[in-house]
């Protein structure tokens, strides 16, 4: 797994040098990096700026909630009022206690062992804090997750399937560096997106401005933009490429959302041939296969569709994405609702009720004999009609035409699907035509599509493999002979075993056995004294409890053929 250095040791937080007033007393305070409160009244601004947070600065009061004399030094221990963030200030000398009275209207305490009230009223001692904030070290940053043994299989075999099928399409793997340039993704995802970027400060001598330089990848299609422009010749034409991996963003975590999860996109750069939008349906169906998901449906559509669609129904150019976007709600809103918003963008009301009565119903045929009646929706309909030409190889009603679905207002230039599946909240796979998208993204001005497959939703779901399918297949004892033992371990893992060899201290059997169990090892190979003098192993079943005894040189033979 990669691993990141930065040339210099970077700083646990940006010191802002910049004066400031003080939002309590109105004193223009002269920010130095350290003095970050006002010395007449002892208010402070919250300054802390961590790598990675959106916000360069909370801005709101900070409260005194209590002090204590140490060192010679008062601490004054803050609050942020809107955030909750604490900080303990070394901000004025231990003579100063008048000043401090008058704020907390009650002595300082002169002992290192002081408690200071929090917030929620309960005294906390400073121990209390330190073991809470140890607590919270332990845990993973908000938005990011350890995976455990059987976790990481689980995710490496779903990638490895995946992976498998899109070298049968013939796409090439590509790695990109887990962060590139900030120039590479400035003023390119729009503002939102922009928004999330995570975003990394300089290092070294330019560490003191606080201003970025990199970013953490926030997908993969902008990097491959970027390859596209700088390798082109190298890469043949088209270019059909694949990447699984993590990417970042600097979202609120939530249930669900993480700042750190997997992509898993297949893309092809170079080729405006419907059979290119045609064999990424394809490659996606059969990943979706290969994670052991039968029942799904590919429901597809065309941007020219829905541009003609609108056209047919009357709807004027400037209303035209703020009425698609209201349609993209007709399967999480009900009819009704959807009718109320299209009149509120400015449709009439028969209007609204006749184009949502006719994307909701059952069949497409008023929609196509509509779409049938502009230039632009016969050239969406032709568009849709080739691709179910071409899918029709996949199993009977798995890929429909959906003429409601809306998808990708920004970028999306032709056919457009998702995948939806019983079991599953949401689309778990979506994708597109986005030709222009790469020159926009910063590489050569070459038509493109793709798609990705929504791995962390579908790993979410599926249920977690048994634990025992990873157990220990050999377990070794050690109860002397340490040397005959490594290469008896040695040769049956030679027999493509996974094996294990007691590494405890105890000298027990009953020690080593539970240790096994622990395991779940499915054999272990008892090697005492008995059986050194014989020159023999005991070869205990964990399942059935049966014991063998083996010669020495035969043993790697037989366990081979029992585990």
């Amino acid at each position: 797994m990669p691993c990141w250095r930065a040339m210099t040791p970077q700083p646990s937080f940006i010191r802002r040098r910049e004066d400031f007033t003080c939002l309590r007393c109105a004193t223009v305070v002269h920010g130095n990096g350290y003095t970050n409160h006002c010395p007449q009244c002892l208010w402070s601004r919250h300054v802390d700026v961590y790598p990675g947070d959106r916000a360069a600065e909370c801005g709101a009061p900070m409260e005194p909630v209590g002090a204590l004399c140490e060192g010679g030094e008062i601490i004054v221990v803050q609050r942020c009022v809107a955030c909750g963030h604490s900080r303990r200030n070394r901000s004025a000398p231990s003579d100063d206690r008048d000043a401090l009275l008058e704020l907390f209207g009650r002595p300082v305490p002169d002992q290192r062992s002081a408690t200071v009230p929090a917030r929620c009223g309960r005294a906390r001692s400073r121990e209390d804090q330190e073991d809470t904030v140890m607590a919270q070290a332990a845990e993973p940053p908000s938005g990011t997750r350890d995976f455990l043994a059987d976790e990481v299989r689980r995710r490496k075999a779903a990638f490895d399937a995946i992976g498998a099928v899109f070298e049968r399409y013939g796409f090439d793997p590509l790695e990109t560096p887990a962060f590139e340039r900030l120039e590479v993704f400035a003023g390119k995802l729009g503002e939102e997106a922009s928004a999330l970027i995570f975003k990394i400060l300089k290092r070294g001598v330019h560490e003191a401005s606080g201003e970025a330089d990199l970013a953490l990848r926030y997908d993969h299609t902008v990097p491959l933009a970027r390859v596209v422009g700088s390798y082109g010749s190298k890469l043949g034409s088209p270019y059909k490429r694949y990447a699984i991996g993590p990417v970042w963003r600097a979202d609120r975590a939530a249930k669900g959302r993480f700042r750190e999860f997997a992509q898993c996109d297949i893309d092809t750069v170079g080729s405006a041939s419907p059979l290119a939008d045609a064999e990424i349906i394809w490659a996606v169906h059969d990943g979706l296969n290969a994670l052991g998901i039968g029942e799904f449906q590919v429901l597809v559509n065309s941007r020219q569709a829905l541009r003609g669609l609108l056209e047919a129904y009357g709807v004027a150019d400037e209303l035209g994405d703020k009425v698609l976007g209201s349609l993209d709600k007709l399967d999480k809103l009900a009819p009704e609702v959807v009718c109320a918003e299209l009149v509120t963008h400015g449709l009439p009301t028969p209007t609204a009720e006749t184009l949502v009565a006719d994307l909701i119903a059952p069949q497409a045929e008023e929609v196509r004999k509509q779409l049938d009646a502009t230039e632009r929706g016969r050239l969406g309909l032709a568009e849709v009609d080739r691709l179910l030409e071409l899918t029709a190889g996949l199993p009977a009603g798995r890929v429909v035409f959906t003429p409601r679905m809306v998808r990708g207002l920004d970028y999306y230039t032709g056919l457009i699907f998702e995948v939806t599946a019983s079991g599953y909240p949401g689309s778990i796979a979506s994708g597109g035509r986005y030709d222009g998208l790469v020159a926009k993204l910063g590489g050569p001005d070459l038509p493109a599509c793709g798609g990705s497959i929504g791995i962390e939703r579908i790993l979410a779901i599926q249920p977690a493999a048994k634990a025992d399918q990873h157990r220990l297949q050999v377990a070794l004892t050690v109860l002397g002979a340490q040397d005959e033992i490594m290469r008896l371990a040695a040769a049956i893992r030679a027999q493509g075993l996974r094996t294990g060899v007691y590494l405890g201290s105890s000298g027990k059997l009953a020690r080593q056995l539970a240790w096994a169990q622990d395991q779940r090892a499915r054999l272990v190979l008892i090697y005492g004294p008995e059986e050194q003098q014989a020159r023999e192993v005991t070869v205990r079943d964990m399942d059935s409890g049966e014991q063998t005894r083996v010669g020495l040189a035969e043993v790697a033979g037989f366990v081979r053929h029992h585990s």
